[in-house]
């Protein structure tokens, strides 16, 4: 898919990931919808980044959490670009907690914002997508939800629900030409670690990720990038980690 004409929504665009992978998209010649839960400072400079590229950029307020919102933003998306061709669902955030620490209500709610989100998003978002010939689905997972977190279990758990979610819905979709795919980063620095104590950054870049670094929003933006051009690629989790899920121990 060449990104340059395209129509595409991020949620959780306004800030870490996703607006490092709109204003990339945007780089690549796409016009993009961008949801936020806030009109703040961060969603408008992301937004005058992209319109400097000469693309359109238009805001979405809502929460993903929510079911009507999820749709809503699609349909917005379709009435204020024209259409949708792209779909990133990045919208989410840290769940801390161990099994008998955590309130049902933790647990469901990470199920909402990560898992029944990005259902309800397709299913606004992929009737579109079969009128215009095809598109690109990126869910975003993590190394979380592929080796074990002990102080995460909600966010791990939904995190491993996304890649086979991606696995299911390409194999239903690909005679629309619709790919879907999970892109799992690894240790990303954005407001998602603001918690992480200097001891925790030196164990990580010393000893757990071979490449001795963390990986950046851009990083993770080009992997999503590629992934969405790519025509021949569909159902696959893809990691960003800088080869920490390859080690053993």
């Amino acid at each position: 898919m060449k990104l340059d004409g395209k129509l595409c929504l991020i949620t959780g665009g306004t800030k870490g990931i996703g607006a490092a992978t709109a204003i990339e998209l945007a780089r690549r010649g796409a016009d993009i919808a961008i949801n936020g839960r806030n009109l703040d400072n961060e969603a408008k400079d992301v937004k005058k980044k992209i319109e400097s590229l000469g693309k359109r950029c238009e805001i979405l307020i809502g929460n993903m959490a929510h079911p009507v919102d999820a749709a809503r933003c699609v349909h917005e998306t379709i009435e204020r670009l024209g259409g949708i061709d792209v779909l990133v669902h990045s919208a989410g955030g840290p769940v801390p907690g161990y099994l008998l620490d955590t309130e049902p209500e933790t647990w469901y709610a990470a199920f909402d914002v990560h898992v029944h989100a990005n259902f309800h998003l397709c299913r606004a978002a992929v009737p579109e997508m079969k009128k215009r010939g095809g598109g690109a689905i990126i869910m975003i997972g993590s190394i979380a939800g592929l080796r074990g977190i002990p102080m995460a279990l909600p966010y791990g758990v939904v995190k491993g629900v996304l890649p086979h979610f991606a696995r299911m819905l390409a194999r239903q979709l690909a005679d629309d030409n619709i790919r879907v795919n999970c892109i799992s980063p690894g240790i990303v620095r954005t407001r998602f670690h603001d918690g992480m104590s200097e001891e925790q950054y030196k164990i990580n870049t010393e000893q757990r990720i071979p490449l001795h670094r963390e990986g950046t929003p851009d990083e993770i933006a080009h992997a999503i990038a590629m992934v969405v051009e790519n025509d021949y690629i569909t159902g696959e989790e893809i990691m960003v980690d800088g080869g920490i899920t390859s080690r053993m121990a």
